[in-house]
């Protein structure tokens, strides 16, 4: 016995030299030398690749064709007989894995890079299998302010904020406390789980310790009349919280969990969602969507920013004021175009034109700080000396994801943390009443 347990386990230490000295392809060794390079080092480098060719990107967000153009622009500043393109598309719902897999196997691959979300799923469809590759540049990993150890792996464009909003033209109705919006009768609107990976993350990420602190503290600060509600249904989930290997107190993660599963009214989308709330027909209604929606909303006389109150904007609010979720950059696999795809990325999140398509509204934010811009007073008049729409006063990055009380205490997508329990509470989830 002695002698086989020697051998297995000579055996797996060998496996694991295998694993740690496995090749790195030709893609992996020239990400290791972009890594060292300044941004003009990496522009000459695309300029060489493609000056005279069409990077194709694919994106869960359409803005990047927004963002392609400048690049071309930008490199055409720098070189005028640059002649490169960048042809960006758009998935529709969630085929962006497969497309990203198929493209993997092809003979000829045609997509360099690609702008994604769900970290979940990246994590265990994407990075584990190796069809896309973390590339972080040196300009942004020294940019001063950016948190490598958050937002580098994978490497992070952008995070985005869907935040809890009412219609406050119901008078003596309040959303004061983040279990309000699950209060009996409240019926939140949010797009469906199945259709949405990022929200079903958010309510998994809901189960980590310190989300479950957030939601723990709201209870405390009910009256004892909604306590009383409550209370019951949070001791009969004590056993699954023990069951699913949680932490203290992570059964008042689960009855919020629940509750809003079967209450939530599902809506397809976060646009028809906010062009519903803000209509004064809505009174007293409530929904969970994209911070950003606001700034499409033209003024009517049935249809007013004013008829919106951002729930984690009030004085004395407790709990959560929505999740965040985030868009990464990665290479693809078999990338025809690396060099350009890597100075296409590091344009996006080092320069401020860049990251512009998606900086210029509310509800977006760099991991780098110095291409943010300042919507803090975007709800006021030209002049800014009048505030026309508070909703629109975008208080910013740090107060969003601050976790004291009275900051914005987003639930932020950690995709390890999601994908560990994504099999123990996401199988849960899926056996709710109202889950779709």
């Amino acid at each position: 016995m002695k002698k086989i347990f020697t051998f297995l386990t000579v055996l797996l230490i060998g496996l694991g030299l295998v694993a740690c000295n496995k090749p790195k392809s030709e893609i992996e060794k020239l990400i290791e030398q972009a890594e060292k390079m300044t941004m003009d080092e990496l522009y000459q480098k695309a300029y060489e690749e493609s000056k005279n060719a069409t990077l194709y990107g694919l994106g869960n967000s359409s803005r990047g064709k927004t963002a392609g153009a400048s690049f071309v622009e930008m490199m055409k500043a720098k070189y005028p007989d640059y002649n490169g393109t960048i042809d960006w598309s758009q998935p529709k719902e969630n085929t962006i894995f497969q497309m990203l897999d198929s493209d993997s196997k092809s003979a000829s691959p045609q997509f360099s890079m690609t702008l994604i979300q769900d970290g979940a799923q990246i994590k265990s469809k994407m990075i584990d299998t190796g069809v896309l590759y973390n590339f972080v540049p040196k300009a942004w990993k020294e940019a001063s302010g950016v948190d490598v150890k958050a937002n580098g792996e994978p490497l992070t464009l952008q995070t985005l904020s869907k935040v809890f909003m009412f219609n406050n033209l119901e008078k003596g109705k309040e959303f004061k406390n983040v279990w309000h919006f699950v209060r009996e009768g409240e019926r939140p609107m949010f797009m469906g789980l199945q259709s949405e990976p990022i929200g079903f993350n958010a309510l998994l990420m809901l189960t980590r310790d310190d989300y479950v602190a957030y939601v723990k503290e709201a209870f405390d600060a009910l009256t004892p009349a909604e306590k009383t509600y409550w209370q019951p249904k949070v001791d009969a989930l004590k056993a699954k919280a023990k069951e699913l290997k949680l932490g203290a107190n992570a059964e008042y993660s689960l009855a919020w969990i629940q509750a809003w599963v079967g209450q939530m009214n599902v809506m397809t989308d976060d646009g028809p969602i906010c062009n519903e709330l803000v209509k004064t027909t809505a009174a007293g209604q409530s929904g969970l969507l994209v911070y950003s929606k606001l700034r499409s909303v033209q003024e009517t006389e049935g249809v007013s920013k004013n008829n919106i109150t951002i729930a984690a904007y009030q004085d004395g609010y407790k709990g959560f004021g929505g999740y965040a979720y985030k868009h990464y950059l990665q290479v693809t696999k078999k990338s025809p175009l690396p060099w350009t795809a890597m100075a296409f990325i590091a344009y996006m999140v080092t320069e401020k034109d860049g990251f512009n398509p998606w900086g210029k509204d509310i509800g977006g934010y760099s991991a780098n700080p110095a291409v943010n811009q300042d919507h803090s007073k975007k709800g006021y008049n030209e002049a800014g000396t009048e505030i026309l729409f508070p909703a629109l006063n975008d208080k910013g990055y740090k107060w969003w994801i601050g976790t004291k009380a009275g900051e914005g205490r987003l639930i932020v997508e950690d995709h390890e943390y999601a994908a560990k329990v994504s099999f123990t509470v996401g199988a849960w989830i899926e056996t709710l009443k109202g889950f779709k």
